[in-house]
């Protein structure tokens, strides 16, 4: 429950944060602003920020903050697609190979937000291409609190910073592999100036 509710939400902002600097990022943070920058980020503003949740949504499609979901295994003989799948076997999702597969995703190495502008999909469990939390009754059981968490955390950081690369650092140089374990972070750890806004 702690790596899941900390590790993954860190993780997410972290590369949420990288993926801002590679994309427009001080404009981004800019439409995050509130029109009184004297007040503090809160909840009820996530739902104003249309553009944030879909930056988050691309962000789960591209970085799944877990690479596979919780392993799960068959109760009885199941026949999937065209495979004999027998009773007792370990079934792990991969939902990063699922968020880059170009049958589901148009330019699916691209981090494109505006992908999600006007869809309905939506990372709840009822969109098969985009199950970074699970689907069915088996999803992940904290998944309102870790999504709304997500945004929170994010939304406040840029509300109240303008963010800065350190000095000889530009977005082209920033790493962006992944550290492939339990969770997906990025191998090397952003390094961001934070201004006070």
């Amino acid at each position: 429950m702690f790596l899941t509710g900390s590790e993954t939400t860190s993780s997410s902002v972290e590369w949420a944060l990288t993926r801002a600097f590679g994309s427009n990022g001080q404009s981004e943070s800019r439409d995050i602003k509130s029109n009184e920058p004297k007040r503090k980020f809160e909840e009820n503003d996530i739902d104003n920020l249309p553009y944030m949740q879909v930056v988050i949504k691309e962000l789960l499609r591209l970085h799944p903050p877990l690479p596979f979901l919780i392993p799960r295994e068959t109760f009885k003989d199941t026949k999937f697609i065209r495979y004999d799948v027998p009773k007792g076997t370990r079934v792990l999702v991969n939902t990063w190979a699922i968020g880059r597969d170009p049958k589901c995703w148009d330019e699916p190495m691209s981090f494109k937000p505006e992908r999600f502008l006007g869809s309905k999909v939506d990372v709840k469990g009822q969109h098969y291409e985009l199950i970074s939390f699970g689907s069915g009754w088996r999803i992940f059981v904290f998944l309102p609190l870790g999504h709304r968490m997500m945004h929170f955390a994010l939304g406040s950081l840029l509300h109240d910073f303008d963010w800065q690369l350190p000095e000889g650092v530009s977005p082209k140089s920033i790493n962006m592999v992944e550290s492939m374990g339990i969770t997906a972070r990025k191998c090397d750890s952003l390094k961001a100036i934070p201004i006070k806004a």
